[in-house]
């Protein structure tokens, strides 16, 4: 492996060395230089774009050319007329400074090619067209290969560091902003222009009083220029693996016209190809912001939803159905609707070993070896509606309602070497109705107004069910679970039951004034509120073997096994900030004064806790060039837990982890420093940014947790010890020519107090990995992305260290040949060194071959190869406050498609 990574370096240096570097500045007819002006050569053999460049502050630029060529240059910039050359590149590198004179006439230059790059005010404007070379599908290969512009691991959007918070199409939300399901189904060829909007405000009156700098929308400039087109392509496909037939069908079909949008993505198969996953569908928030988002206070509702096996779409079978449709209809110029509808179902076969083993012998938890398999069932439905009303510039309204439903299961049968044999069933449908309502008005230039309020009802239903083998005869370690629950020990079985029921309502609400002092400053006043309600209804009971029920009483915990709690909280607060702009600071200094109120009742008994906190907030930015700042920010926060933690009764998450609640549980505050420098140079495409974040916990919500045998048994209390975290990110990446360059830094560190049978130690976790790569971007010459992972982890936890270590190379290949055949393969390694001598590795490699007649060609025949080396599982290792964990995932086996894909 390490010979093949050297020798694709190689490869790539030696393309690239050859190249004749031509620099100079450009100025005005004063000479005075002119920052963004724009230089541009074309090669006059083969009238192709052969090099660009954007001057900076200075007016230098430099272009990377091929010697013994010659090469059309051109110099333009807004308001001044082109100017152009014919220029020969020899051998030797050249200067060459250029001037240009202010354009009094009133045509429009004609530019022969269009700049791959160009700058208006705060948005950035890539021409996709300079960047692909025929091998790109999809929105997202078009994306890896702009400057600045990344697809982090989860998917998102990354500019200058900063996550894509909304992707428009044509100007039109798409999807309310998602971005994966933009850049995993848009046709690349269907893509004009990349626009990246910096400082982005979705409401135009609060532009000039907020800070917007962190807030990065991209919007999509299609290719058509009719006012009513349809675009996309329909994807079917049959396979073979030696167990199933294999099929795949994804129509992705789009129409617009200057008044609405249509917009249909559908995807049946059972190889995996998930367009949106279970976790996905979950955190579609649908553009929903809390309004009490920066106040200072974050309640938890809680999460309610399954614990599935299966993670990140690593099963043995995995059948996929999605249907979504998204749409925008503009009556008129003042009337925005707008909506999607999505349905997303699974079905999945997984299995899973592991091993468990505790870190402090002293604490007499026996090591666990565990083999898991588990049938996975979910049906995920969402509903979003909109409408936007702007009848002028000093008044806008929103209302927006999101409805969300499901209906999981899922059915575990797990063998542990301590407990021995159970089946689980597990299931839950819950809904929620979340309704927002926004309205904003300009009184006068000094004075404007903000409404923002947000309804959320949630309906949640859990049912657990657990089955565990039995000796009536002898001595089971599950038998001291069982008699402390107060369950029937005769049986040959174990039959456990929960229902649990949690229903929540909520409340979000603030009214904003903004006083504009003067050009550089302005007031903010606050008033808003928190009204939450949560119910949480919950028994646990064994079925005998008669069909008949027993409710048990438990012999400890009070006898306490039912929960019919309810828990209301209420936070009334206001708000003042400051916001002042002198020279390149932009300072924001605040408060917010909070009356909060927490009541909960159960078991005939109420407790109440109602009191006040200040908390207070800074923000500072040092904004050193257009695009280039550093942010400081400081806040501290109230952290409310939700009612499971509030119950007394005992819970079953598990039939081996059993809790109870404590009802006089007080908030946790803590104090968050965060510290974010980004800089995207032009001139030489130097992408650069650093984040760095510190949270001190103090009065922290934590577990106090028993063990018998491997059965947990936790319940909750507010501790006096502080948890720490901390964590640094960076990423440098410079192009070079046609070579990208990139490295990637982190460090995270955590330390975590934790109370385990009765004893208080200290866990302290460090995770550094980092990350270089390098990959090319060229027209005509084939594509090779290496990348390198390194990554170790430590945890201390008492007196003990555990060390992990991950060495992951991998390469991708791309290739446009012949101009009509599409190769593309990746393969990576992963080596994980388990710290005792041992070492676990698994290999993936996937690939691609597809034909089209040209370009422009309606139809296009694929066949693709998963798993090619038929590996059978994946491994991981991770450590935690209480154990080492190792696992291995069984995958699919190798499949082999073929695909016919018709373009529209």
């Amino acid at each position: 492996m390490k010979y093949i990574h050297s020798m694709l370096l190689l490869f790539v240096v030696s393309i690239s060395y050859a190249q004749i570097e031509v620099k100079g500045v450009v100025t005005d007819s004063l000479n005075a230089p002119l920052e963004l002006a724009n230089v541009i050569a074309i090669n006059q053999e083969t009238t192709g774009l052969e090099a660009y460049g954007i001057t900076n502050v200075k007016g230098e630029y430099t272009l990377e050319l091929s010697a013994n060529n010659t090469y059309k240059i051109q110099v333009s910039y807004i308001g001044m007329k082109t100017f152009e050359e014919v220029l020969t590149i020899e051998e030797s590198n050249l200067t060459k400074n250029y001037t240009l004179v202010f354009d009094n006439s009133l045509d429009e230059v004609e530019l022969t090619y269009e700049m791959p790059v160009t700058v208006k005010g705060d948005t950035l404007i890539y021409n996709a067209d300079s960047f692909k070379n025929g091998s790109e599908r999809k929105l997202e290969d078009v994306l890896e290969k702009l400057p600045g512009v990344e697809i982090n691991e989860d998917g998102q959007i990354e500019v200058e560091g900063k996550v894509v918070s909304k992707l428009m199409v044509n100007g039109k939300d798409f999807f309310d902003g998602d971005t994966k399901l933009a850049t995993q189904n848009i046709p690349s060829k269907a893509v004009d222009k990349v626009q990246v909007l910096r400082n982005y405000s979705e409401v135009n009156q609060l532009r000039g009083v907020t800070n917007n700098q962190d807030n990065v929308a991209l919007n999509i400039k299609l290719k058509e220029g009719k006012e009513n087109f349809w675009f996309g392509n329909v994807t079917a496909g049959a396979g073979v693996s030696p167990d199933n037939e294999l099929y795949l069908l994804q129509p992705k079909l789009f129409y617009y016209n200057p008044k609405y949008s249509l917009n249909f993505i559908g995807d049946i198969n059972n190889i995996g190809e998930a367009a949106l996953t279970r976790r996905d569908i979950r955190n579609f928030g649908g553009g929903f912001r809390s309004p009490s988002r920066s106040s200072g206070t974050n309640i938890n509702l809680g999460d309610n939803s399954l614990n599935f096996l299966t993670t990140q779409g690593n099963a043995l079978e995995i059948e996929n159905k999605l249907a979504t449709g998204n749409f925008s209809y503009s009556p008129n110029k003042a009337l925005d609707l707008s909506g999607f509808l999505i349905y997303n179902s699974s079905r999945i076969l997984s299995r899973e070993t592991s091993l468990i083993q505790y870190t402090d012998p002293s604490l007499g938890i026996p090591d666990e070896a565990t083999e898991q398999s588990s049938r996975e069932r979910s049906n995920q439905g969402l509903l979003k509606l909109s409408a936007s009303y702007q009848p002028n510039i000093n008044n806008q309204l929103d209302y927006d309602v999101l409805a969300r439903v499901s209906n999981d299961t899922q059915n575990q049968n797990a063998f542990s070497s301590v407990i021995g044999t159970t089946n689980q069933l597990d299931e839950v449908t819950p809904y929620s109705i979340n309704q927002n309502l926004n309205y904003y008005y300009t009184l006068n230039e000094t004075n404007i107004f903000s409404f923002e309020a947000q309804h959320l009802i949630k309906n949640e239903d859990p049912f657990y069910n657990a089955i565990l083998t039995n000796d009536p005869n002898g001595e089971d370690a599950f038998d001291t679970t069982a008699e402390a629950l107060g369950l029937d020990t005769s049986l040959a079985t174990y039959d456990l039951g929960q229902n649990r029921r949690i229903k929540s309502n909520q409340v979000d609400a603030k009214l904003d004034y903004f006083n504009i002092l003067n050009a550089k400053s302005n007031l903010n006043v606050t008033l808003g509120t928190i009204l939450s309600r949560q119910q949480f209804d919950s028994s646990i009971f064994q079925f005998l073997g008669d069909g008949s029920q027993l409710n048990p009483t438990p012999t400890f915990n009070d006898g306490r096994i039912v929960n019919d709690t309810e828990y209301n909280f209420s936070d009334i607060y206001v708000g003042l900030h400051y916001r002042l702009k002198t020279g390149k600071f932009t300072i924001t200094p605040g408060f917010s004064v909070h009356a909060y109120g927490n009541k909960n009742t159960q078991f005939g008994e109420t407790f109440e806790d109602n009191f006040f906190r200040l908390l207070p907030d800074f923000e500072t930015r040092i904004q050193f060039k257009k695009s280039e700042a550093l942010t400081l920010r400081y806040d501290m926060r109230n952290q409310f837990t939700d009612v499971t933690r509030l119950a007394e009764g005992l819970v079953l998450n598990n039939f081996n982890s059993i809790q109870f609640g404590e009802s006089d549980l007080q908030n946790a505050l803590s104090h968050n420093v965060s510290l974010f420098y980004s800089s995207f140079n032009l001139f030489n495409y130097t992408n650069v940014f650093a984040r760095a974040s510190y949270s001190n916990n103090i009065d922290q919500i934590r577990s106090l947790t028993n063990f018998e045998n491997v059965i947990r048994t936790s319940t909750f209390f507010n501790s006096n010890f502080a948890d720490e975290t901390a964590n640094v990110f960076g990423r440098v990446q410079r192009t070079f020519g046609k070579i990208r360059a990139t490295l990637n830094a982190s460090f995270n560190y955590s330390k975590i107090n934790q109370f385990i049978q009765g004893q208080q130690s200290l866990n302290e976790g460090y995770t550094q990995t980092y990350t270089p790569g390098i990959r090319t971007n060229y027209k005509v010459a084939p594509n090779v992305s290496l990348r390198y992972r390194y990554s170790v982890t430590d945890n201390i936890q008492g007196g003990r260290k555990t060390t992990f270590t991950t060495n992951s190379p991998s390469i991708e290949v791309d290739a446009y040949i012949w101009k009509s055949v599409t190769f593309r393969t990746n393969y990576s390694y992963t080596n994980q060194d388990l710290g005792n001598g041992d070492s676990q590795s698994f290999q993936n490699w996937d690939a691609t071959l597809s034909y089209r007649k040209n370009r422009d060609a309606k139809w296009e025949y694929e066949i693709k190869a998963t798993n090619i080396l038929d590996i059978d599982s994946q491994v991981r290792n991770s450590a935690n406050n209480l154990s080492v964990f190792s696992s291995e995932t069984f995958i699919q086996p190798r499949f082999i498609t073929f695909r016919f894909v018709y373009t529209l």
